[in-house]
């Protein structure tokens, strides 16, 4: 989280150009988005399996990150999607990533949501498609949240690969074990992992490469493979050792 903080400040900045990174989890790590309260997270259950937890900079709820590609998009104040409001810029970058479904053959579907299916209560990320995020056979697939600052966008987004998707439930506090079974049969029926959606397994690396190809079509630019720069990655240390890593930013809400 660092790190997306970091790249965003240099985007903004006019120090490197939009970003699109790409990226996976080591260990398993619940994200709680910037508002949701603290309490939703199971410490105890997350340390028996030796799970960590952050807070995203952007908003919506909790995702457990495991088996899954994520996506950060950092963009500049006066870039033509930033000029857009925060609805509008969801859809086009879900046609990016629609894109990117469609060449492995998940056949996909982004809308804009009611505002009623949006106000369902839950802390689990996957349990409601918001605007524009994508499904298939009407569960979710791709979750994204986005925030903005005077240093520009930054959108983040996970596509799980494998795996579980009910782990989640491990993750969080329920009053009783009923009702987190409950929530793991829910959970399992409105949301859906890449490799169930196309009855094969993708790798990493696939899903990776299929997701630079989205963006670059629908956008039109030539992506340049590149890592941190030396003023992002001591950035990155700073914001972590100063907010990232302390458990007050943890549980301050």
């Amino acid at each position: 989280m660092a790190v997306d903080e970091a790249i965003l400040e240099a985007v903004g900045a006019g120090d490197v150009p939009p970003t699109l990174r790409l990226y996976a989890w080591s260990p398993a790590c619940l994200s709680l988005g910037f508002s949701q309260k603290s309490a939703d997270a199971d410490l105890v259950r997350m340390a028996v399996n030796g799970w960590q937890m952050v807070r995203r900079p952007t908003g919506g709820k909790a995702i457990l990150h495991t088996d899954e590609l994520t996506y950060s998009i950092a963009l500049p104040p006066d870039h033509a999607l930033t000029a857009l409001g925060i609805v509008d810029s969801y859809r086009e970058i879900s046609r990016a990533l629609t894109y990117a479904l469609d060449i492995l053959g998940a056949v996909s579907n982004s809308e804009r949501r009611s505002d009623d299916a949006l106000k369902r209560p839950g802390a689990v990320c996957f349990e409601i498609p918001s605007h524009y995020e994508i499904t298939v056979d009407g569960k979710k697939l791709v979750g994204s949240a986005q925030v903005r600052r005077k240093s520009g966008l930054l959108q983040h987004g996970t596509l799980p690969l494998t795996g579980d998707l009910s782990r989640i439930c491990d993750a969080l506090v329920y009053p009783d074990e009923p009702t987190r079974e409950a929530a793991r049969q829910t959970v399992l029926q409105r949301a859906v992992t890449l490799t169930d959606a196309l009855g094969r397994q993708v790798t990493w690396d696939e899903a990776a490469e299929v997701v630079s190809e989205g963006f670059e079509a629908v956008f039109g630019v030539e992506l340049v493979v590149s890592g941190l720069t030396s003023a992002e990655y001591e950035r990155a240390e700073i914001l972590a050792d100063e907010k990232h890593r302390s458990l007050s930013y943890l549980q301050a809400r």
